[in-house]
């Protein structure tokens, strides 16, 4: 009998909401009018909290109308702060009287002192708060004590919402001024960054798109701006409560229950762009590894567009695989051949994912689990430098723009059917390493 990974296995799972169990941070009952829940994690933030907290209030509609502020409320946690953050807050409080902010402090203990844990506590507090006026689709919107909303940045996110998202990854750019004082190579390689991820966003939506999150679209998800709705929250189990990258495993724990999240372009902030940050493998440390590389005349390695074009090809068939089996068509078995050869495990194995996986997110992981510790992936596909890989994506996109996509999806598909010979495919890991 075929060994299934277990859906509770721990690199599946996802978090869990203990809101409701702990003391709430606010005692104040929301307003029945409160649509959004902003939540604002502060760690030592005295010199950037005033600018995040004077942009949260003054928001306006998209048409530039100032934002009916009983629409929302903002809810900042200081945790572990040796500055005057919570001073800081409550003093911008009484001077807007007329915007609902909750000025809560904690210590966490050293096991939990991490953005993981305090973003967890705020968006658990979010939820129960929602729930407490029976408000299921309010927003749990997310930014950081370093960033600055734009003034339709509620408005937009709530937009997005309306027409259907249950959660939105806002644009997130570094604040002009801090990324001038950068050194000329960190820079560089920052931007050469950003364009190779935004580059991969636009391939996906040719290659692989998904019907909700057309272009424009952007490539971000993170804790900077980050909203969902507190029903969606719920269904997937809260946010992850991990030491760093918890918004990103958020993100995989909406993705597997095939939520329609929308990379808004229209949703803006601006954040510090400072090589020392607060949260571990967070902006901040990202820019200081790329000063060190630059420092050394390191090249910056990265996945080719050959190999990112393969995975979406492959991801894309796969989902119409099991879009097929969802509906209770028959599949060709030549095809379940080839792409079980593309993906390195046993056909019968794919086919019994195929058939106990009730979402495609979870397919996908189901099918990392037994992916990720083959070594022949990393051999098969050497990385390429990110100037030759931005200089190929470019091509592709071009390429794609002009092709119809159900011309291009069926030329393929014949093309695939027709292949001759299993050898001279080369296996594919369907998330990236990274991920």
């Amino acid at each position: 009998m075929l060994q299934i990974a277990a859906w509770e296995k721990p690199a599946l799972k996802a978090g869990r909401i203990y809101g409701a169990n702990l003391k709430p941070l606010v005692h104040q009952l929301p307003r029945l009018s409160c649509e959004i829940c902003v939540i604002v994690p502060v760690r030592d933030e005295a010199e950037n909290l005033e600018t995040t907290l004077l942009a949260l209030t003054n928001q306006v509609d998209l048409n530039g109308q100032p934002l009916d502020k009983n629409r929302y409320e903002i809810i900042v946690l200081a945790n572990n702060c040796s500055d005057h953050s919570a001073e800081i807050a409550r003093n911008f409080a009484r001077s807007q009287p007329n915007l609902v902010l909750h000025v809560a402090e904690i210590t966490l203990k050293c096991d939990r002192a991490h953005i993981g844990w305090v973003r967890k506590i705020l968006m658990d507090e979010a939820y129960r708060r929602f729930k407490s006026i029976g408000r299921d689709f309010g927003v749990i919107a997310s930014t950081d004590g370093d960033t600055r909303v734009a003034p339709t940045w509620l408005a937009a996110t709530l937009a997005e919402i309306h027409g259907g998202a249950d959660a939105v990854g806002g644009r997130i750019i570094t604040e002009s001024v801090e990324r001038q004082t950068l050194d000329n190579s960190t820079r560089l390689y920052f931007l050469r960054s950003v364009g190779y991820s935004y580059l991969i966003s636009q391939l996906e939506v040719y290659l692989d798109p998904d019907t909700f999150d057309l272009n424009p679209r952007h490539y971000q998800h993170y804790g900077a701006s980050l909203a969902v709705t507190a029903q969606m929250y719920a269904k997937v189990g809260g946010l992850p409560p991990l030491p760093s990258s918890e918004d990103v495993a958020l993100y995989q724990a909406l993705m597997r229950f095939d939520a329609r999240f929308r990379h808004s372009p229209t949703v803006q902030v601006a954040t510090s762009a400072r090589v020392l940050g607060r949260a571990k493998a967070g902006l901040a440390d990202r820019l200081a590894e790329l000063k060190v590389m630059g420092q050394k005349h390191q090249s910056l390695l990265v996945e080719s567009a050959s190999l990112l074009e393969a995975r979406f090809r492959l991801r894309r068939h796969l989902r119409d695989l099991w879009q097929r089996k969802q509906q209770g068509i028959a599949v060709s078995p030549k095809l379940v051949i080839i792409l079980a050869r593309f993906l390195d495990i046993d056909r019968d194995l794919l086919l019994e994912l195929l058939m106990r996986s009730p979402t495609f997110g979870l397919l996908v992981e189901q099918i990392r689990y037994y992916q990720q510790n083959k070594q022949k992936f990393a051999d098969n596909w050497q990385k390429v430098t990110i100037q030759q890989a931005i200089a190929d994506l470019r091509g592709m996109v071009k390429k794609f723009s002009k092709v119809n996509y159900c011309f291009l999806k069926q030329q393929e598909l014949e093309y695939i059917l027709n292949l001759n010979s299993l050898e001279q495919i080369q296996p594919i890991l369907l998330l990236p390493q990274s991920f």
